[in-house]
Protein backbone atom coordinates (compact mmCIF):
# COMPACT_ATOMS: atom_id res chain seq x y z
CA UNK A 1 0.00 0.00 0.00
CA UNK A 2 2.51 2.24 0.75
CA UNK A 3 4.48 1.32 -2.21
CA UNK A 4 1.43 2.28 -4.42
CA UNK A 5 1.17 5.83 -2.44
CA UNK A 6 4.73 6.76 -3.00
CA UNK A 7 4.44 5.38 -6.84
CA UNK A 8 1.56 7.99 -7.43
CA UNK A 9 3.21 11.19 -5.52
CA UNK A 10 6.20 10.49 -7.53
CA UNK A 11 3.73 10.42 -11.08
CA UNK A 12 2.33 13.58 -9.65
CA UNK A 13 5.21 15.11 -8.77
CA UNK A 14 6.40 14.59 -12.68
CA UNK A 15 3.65 15.98 -13.38
CA UNK A 16 3.40 18.71 -11.73
CA UNK A 17 7.35 19.33 -12.66
CA UNK A 18 6.64 18.90 -16.53
CA UNK A 19 3.60 21.54 -15.84
CA UNK A 20 6.02 23.61 -14.48
CA UNK A 21 8.47 23.71 -17.19
CA UNK A 22 5.98 23.83 -20.15
CA UNK A 23 4.80 27.15 -18.47
CA UNK A 24 7.71 28.82 -17.75
CA UNK A 25 8.94 27.99 -21.41
CA UNK A 26 5.51 29.19 -22.58
CA UNK A 27 6.24 32.83 -20.44
CA UNK A 28 9.29 32.78 -21.78
CA UNK A 29 8.85 32.31 -24.94
CA UNK A 30 5.95 35.09 -24.91
CA UNK A 31 8.26 37.48 -23.39
CA UNK A 32 11.14 37.30 -25.70
CA UNK A 33 8.00 37.79 -28.75
CA UNK A 34 6.36 41.01 -26.35
CA UNK A 35 10.02 42.62 -26.76
CA UNK A 36 11.66 41.88 -29.60
CA UNK A 37 9.72 44.41 -31.38
CA UNK A 38 11.48 47.18 -29.49
CA UNK A 39 14.67 45.58 -29.57
CA UNK A 40 14.46 45.41 -33.32
CA UNK A 41 13.54 49.23 -33.14
CA UNK A 42 16.16 50.44 -30.68
CA UNK A 43 18.93 48.80 -33.22
CA UNK A 44 17.68 49.60 -36.25
CA UNK A 45 17.38 53.55 -34.88
CA UNK A 46 21.18 52.67 -33.54
CA UNK A 47 22.37 51.42 -36.61
CA UNK A 48 21.14 53.82 -39.05
CA UNK A 49 21.67 56.58 -36.20
CA UNK A 50 24.52 56.81 -34.42
CA UNK A 51 26.72 57.86 -37.85
CA UNK A 52 24.98 61.03 -37.89
CA UNK A 53 25.92 61.74 -34.07
CA UNK A 54 28.40 64.24 -33.39
CA UNK A 55 28.70 67.77 -32.03
CA UNK A 56 27.76 69.59 -35.45
CA UNK A 57 24.53 67.48 -35.20
CA UNK A 58 23.88 68.83 -32.07
CA UNK A 59 25.22 72.51 -32.50
CA UNK A 60 24.60 73.61 -36.06
CA UNK A 61 20.71 73.96 -37.54
CA UNK A 62 19.57 71.70 -40.56
CA UNK A 63 20.83 71.70 -44.21
CA UNK A 64 18.75 72.70 -46.60
CA UNK A 65 17.95 69.66 -49.82
CA UNK A 66 20.92 70.80 -52.06
CA UNK A 67 23.55 70.47 -49.18
CA UNK A 68 22.23 67.12 -47.91
CA UNK A 69 21.86 65.81 -51.39
CA UNK A 70 25.62 67.28 -52.54
CA UNK A 71 26.55 65.22 -49.56
CA UNK A 72 24.59 61.95 -50.46
CA UNK A 73 25.72 62.00 -53.76
CA UNK A 74 29.82 62.34 -52.90
CA UNK A 75 29.23 59.90 -50.28
CA UNK A 76 29.53 61.91 -47.16
CA UNK A 77 27.55 62.20 -43.96
CA UNK A 78 24.84 65.25 -44.13
CA UNK A 79 26.06 68.37 -42.71
CA UNK A 80 24.58 70.67 -40.13
CA UNK A 81 22.35 69.10 -37.37
CA UNK A 82 19.04 69.63 -35.21
CA UNK A 83 20.50 72.45 -32.77
CA UNK A 84 17.30 74.81 -33.48
CA UNK A 85 14.79 71.48 -32.81
CA UNK A 86 16.89 70.49 -29.53
CA UNK A 87 16.57 74.33 -27.96
CA UNK A 88 12.60 74.92 -29.15
CA UNK A 89 11.98 70.99 -27.89
CA UNK A 90 13.95 72.50 -24.52
CA UNK A 91 11.76 75.60 -24.21
CA UNK A 92 8.77 74.44 -24.91
CA UNK A 93 9.18 71.68 -22.89
CA UNK A 94 10.62 73.80 -19.57
CA UNK A 95 7.60 76.16 -20.24
CA UNK A 96 4.82 73.50 -20.43
CA UNK A 97 6.75 72.05 -17.09
CA UNK A 98 6.27 75.73 -15.70
CA UNK A 99 2.21 75.89 -16.35
CA UNK A 100 1.19 72.26 -15.52
CA UNK A 101 3.14 71.22 -12.82
CA UNK A 102 1.83 73.02 -10.08
CA UNK A 103 -1.89 73.28 -11.42
CA UNK A 104 -1.66 69.42 -11.49
CA UNK A 105 0.16 69.25 -8.04
CA UNK A 106 -2.69 71.87 -6.84
CA UNK A 107 -5.46 69.75 -8.55
CA UNK A 108 -4.08 66.68 -7.27
CA UNK A 109 -4.07 67.53 -3.38
CA UNK A 110 -7.26 68.46 -3.86
CA UNK A 111 -8.89 65.59 -5.27
CA UNK A 112 -6.87 63.52 -2.29
CA UNK A 113 -8.41 65.83 0.24
CA UNK A 114 -11.62 66.64 -0.90
CA UNK A 115 -12.51 62.49 -2.71
CA UNK A 116 -16.15 62.84 -2.26
CA UNK A 117 -17.33 66.42 -3.70
CA UNK A 118 -18.89 67.00 -6.98
CA UNK A 119 -15.86 69.41 -8.02
CA UNK A 120 -13.05 67.03 -6.96
CA UNK A 121 -15.32 64.14 -8.75
CA UNK A 122 -15.93 66.46 -11.99
CA UNK A 123 -12.17 67.39 -12.07
CA UNK A 124 -11.32 63.68 -11.83
CA UNK A 125 -13.63 62.78 -15.00
CA UNK A 126 -12.12 65.55 -16.73
CA UNK A 127 -8.45 64.59 -16.32
CA UNK A 128 -9.06 60.62 -17.15
CA UNK A 129 -11.29 61.93 -19.92
CA UNK A 130 -8.03 64.17 -21.01
CA UNK A 131 -5.79 61.46 -21.14
CA UNK A 132 -7.58 59.52 -23.86
CA UNK A 133 -8.11 62.73 -26.37
CA UNK A 134 -5.85 62.78 -29.52
CA UNK A 135 -3.00 64.86 -29.16
CA UNK A 136 -4.18 66.88 -32.16
CA UNK A 137 -7.48 67.80 -30.49
CA UNK A 138 -5.59 69.67 -27.70
CA UNK A 139 -3.34 70.84 -30.32
CA UNK A 140 -6.28 72.51 -31.75
CA UNK A 141 -7.53 73.76 -28.98
CA UNK A 142 -3.91 75.80 -27.80
CA UNK A 143 -4.75 77.16 -31.57
CA UNK A 144 -7.99 78.69 -30.61
CA UNK A 145 -6.98 80.20 -27.69
CA UNK A 146 -3.56 81.61 -27.72
CA UNK A 147 -2.53 80.97 -31.85
CA UNK A 148 -5.78 82.99 -33.00
CA UNK A 149 -5.95 85.34 -29.51
CA UNK A 150 -2.82 85.85 -27.92
CA UNK A 151 0.03 85.61 -29.82
CA UNK A 152 -1.57 86.84 -33.30
CA UNK A 153 0.79 83.46 -34.59
CA UNK A 154 2.15 80.21 -34.34
CA UNK A 155 4.75 80.32 -31.42
CA UNK A 156 6.59 78.13 -28.86
CA UNK A 157 4.31 79.84 -26.14
CA UNK A 158 1.10 78.17 -28.07
CA UNK A 159 2.96 75.15 -28.19
CA UNK A 160 3.62 74.80 -24.58
CA UNK A 161 0.43 75.74 -24.08
CA UNK A 162 -0.71 72.27 -25.88
CA UNK A 163 2.02 70.08 -24.22
CA UNK A 164 1.05 71.02 -20.62
CA UNK A 165 -2.37 70.54 -21.50
CA UNK A 166 -1.36 66.91 -22.21
CA UNK A 167 0.94 66.63 -19.45
CA UNK A 168 -2.07 67.95 -16.81
CA UNK A 169 -4.09 64.70 -16.56
CA UNK A 170 -0.95 62.28 -15.86
CA UNK A 171 0.47 64.60 -13.11
CA UNK A 172 -2.99 64.91 -11.49
CA UNK A 173 -4.00 61.63 -11.31
CA UNK A 174 -0.45 60.39 -10.04
CA UNK A 175 -0.01 63.24 -7.45
CA UNK A 176 -3.73 62.07 -6.04
CA UNK A 177 -2.41 58.14 -6.19
CA UNK A 178 0.83 58.67 -4.83
CA UNK A 179 -0.88 61.13 -1.77
CA UNK A 180 -3.64 57.64 -1.25
CA UNK A 181 -0.59 55.61 -0.72
CA UNK A 182 1.02 58.10 2.81
CA UNK A 183 -0.56 56.23 5.49
CA UNK A 184 -3.48 58.55 7.46
CA UNK A 185 -1.16 58.26 10.83
CA UNK A 186 1.31 60.09 9.63
CA UNK A 187 -1.08 63.27 8.63
CA UNK A 188 -3.63 62.79 11.40
CA UNK A 189 -0.26 62.78 14.10
CA UNK A 190 0.56 66.13 12.10
CA UNK A 191 -2.18 67.41 13.12
CA UNK A 192 -2.86 66.26 16.83
CA UNK A 193 0.56 67.87 17.21
CA UNK A 194 -1.05 71.16 16.33
CA UNK A 195 0.40 71.77 13.08
CA UNK A 196 -1.77 74.33 10.40
CA UNK A 197 -3.39 72.55 7.62
CA UNK A 198 -0.99 74.22 5.13
CA UNK A 199 2.06 73.14 6.42
CA UNK A 200 1.23 69.02 6.57
CA UNK A 201 0.34 69.21 3.08
CA UNK A 202 3.91 71.60 2.48
CA UNK A 203 6.03 70.28 4.60
CA UNK A 204 4.82 66.30 5.07
CA UNK A 205 2.30 65.00 2.66
CA UNK A 206 4.13 66.30 -0.49
CA UNK A 207 7.76 65.70 0.56
CA UNK A 208 6.26 61.87 2.05
CA UNK A 209 5.47 61.28 -1.19
CA UNK A 210 8.04 63.04 -3.70
CA UNK A 211 9.30 60.33 -5.29
CA UNK A 212 5.80 59.39 -6.88
CA UNK A 213 5.33 62.75 -7.13
CA UNK A 214 8.81 63.72 -9.05
CA UNK A 215 8.26 60.03 -10.86
CA UNK A 216 4.56 61.44 -12.49
CA UNK A 217 6.19 64.76 -13.60
CA UNK A 218 8.94 62.85 -15.44
CA UNK A 219 6.79 60.51 -17.59
CA UNK A 220 4.95 63.23 -18.05
CA UNK A 221 7.79 65.16 -19.56
CA UNK A 222 8.76 61.92 -21.55
CA UNK A 223 5.27 61.32 -22.81
CA UNK A 224 5.35 65.12 -24.62
CA UNK A 225 9.16 65.41 -25.88
CA UNK A 226 7.85 63.08 -28.73
CA UNK A 227 4.28 64.72 -29.59
CA UNK A 228 4.46 65.97 -33.29
CA UNK A 229 1.05 66.55 -34.22
CA UNK A 230 -0.27 69.56 -31.78
CA UNK A 231 3.09 71.88 -32.52
CA UNK A 232 2.36 71.41 -36.10
CA UNK A 233 -1.01 73.34 -35.00
CA UNK A 234 0.61 75.74 -32.54
CA UNK A 235 4.24 76.22 -32.96
CA UNK A 236 4.37 75.24 -36.97
CA UNK A 237 8.53 75.63 -37.00
CA UNK A 238 11.30 77.93 -37.62
CA UNK A 239 14.94 76.59 -39.79
CA UNK A 240 16.47 78.93 -37.67
CA UNK A 241 17.48 78.93 -33.73
CA UNK A 242 14.54 80.92 -32.31
CA UNK A 243 14.50 81.89 -28.30
CA UNK A 244 11.99 84.21 -28.47
CA UNK A 245 8.51 82.71 -27.00
CA UNK A 246 5.93 84.39 -28.99
CA UNK A 247 7.42 83.74 -32.44
CA UNK A 248 7.48 80.11 -34.59
CA UNK A 249 9.44 77.68 -33.18
CA UNK A 250 11.02 73.99 -34.41
CA UNK A 251 11.37 70.80 -32.35
CA UNK A 252 13.02 67.54 -32.70
CA UNK A 253 9.61 65.98 -33.36
CA UNK A 254 8.78 68.68 -35.84
CA UNK A 255 12.34 68.12 -38.03
CA UNK A 256 11.47 64.49 -37.97
CA UNK A 257 8.53 65.25 -39.52
CA UNK A 258 10.05 67.70 -42.18
CA UNK A 259 12.97 65.30 -42.62
CA UNK A 260 10.68 62.88 -44.04
CA UNK A 261 9.35 64.81 -46.69
CA UNK A 262 12.66 65.39 -47.88
CA UNK A 263 14.14 62.18 -49.71
CA UNK A 264 17.69 63.65 -49.15
CA UNK A 265 17.15 63.73 -45.66
CA UNK A 266 16.22 60.78 -44.45
CA UNK A 267 19.80 59.99 -42.47
CA UNK A 268 18.87 62.95 -40.21
CA UNK A 269 15.62 60.88 -39.30
CA UNK A 270 17.17 58.14 -37.55
CA UNK A 271 19.17 60.29 -36.09
CA UNK A 272 16.91 62.68 -34.84
CA UNK A 273 14.81 59.55 -33.69
CA UNK A 274 18.15 58.22 -31.95
CA UNK A 275 18.57 61.33 -29.96
CA UNK A 276 14.78 61.71 -29.25
CA UNK A 277 14.79 58.05 -27.92
CA UNK A 278 17.87 58.80 -25.71
CA UNK A 279 16.18 61.65 -23.91
CA UNK A 280 13.21 60.31 -23.49
CA UNK A 281 14.74 56.70 -22.25
CA UNK A 282 16.92 58.95 -19.71
CA UNK A 283 13.58 60.49 -18.38
CA UNK A 284 12.43 57.49 -17.53
CA UNK A 285 15.30 55.80 -16.37
CA UNK A 286 16.12 58.89 -13.47
CA UNK A 287 12.63 58.64 -12.59
CA UNK A 288 12.78 55.21 -11.72
CA UNK A 289 16.16 55.65 -9.74
CA UNK A 290 14.71 58.55 -8.00
CA UNK A 291 11.87 56.57 -6.67
CA UNK A 292 14.42 53.70 -5.83
CA UNK A 293 16.21 55.36 -3.78
CA UNK A 294 13.62 58.11 -2.21
CA UNK A 295 10.75 55.24 -1.53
Amino acid sequence: MTTVINKIDIDNLKSRTLKDSFYKGLVIVLSLVTISPIVLIIYELIAKGIKQISFDFILKTPPNSYEAMTALNAGEIIPGGIANGITGTLIMVIMASVFAIPIGVVAGIYLYENPGKFLANFTRNVSDILQGVPSIVLGLIAYIWVVKNITNGYSALAGSVSLAIMMLPMIVRSTEETLKMIPISIKEAALALGVPYYKVIIKILIPTGFSGLLTGILLGISRVLGETAPLMLTALGSTMINLDITKPTSAIPLLIWEFYNDPNMVGLIWSSSLLLMIMVLTLNIVSKQIAARTK
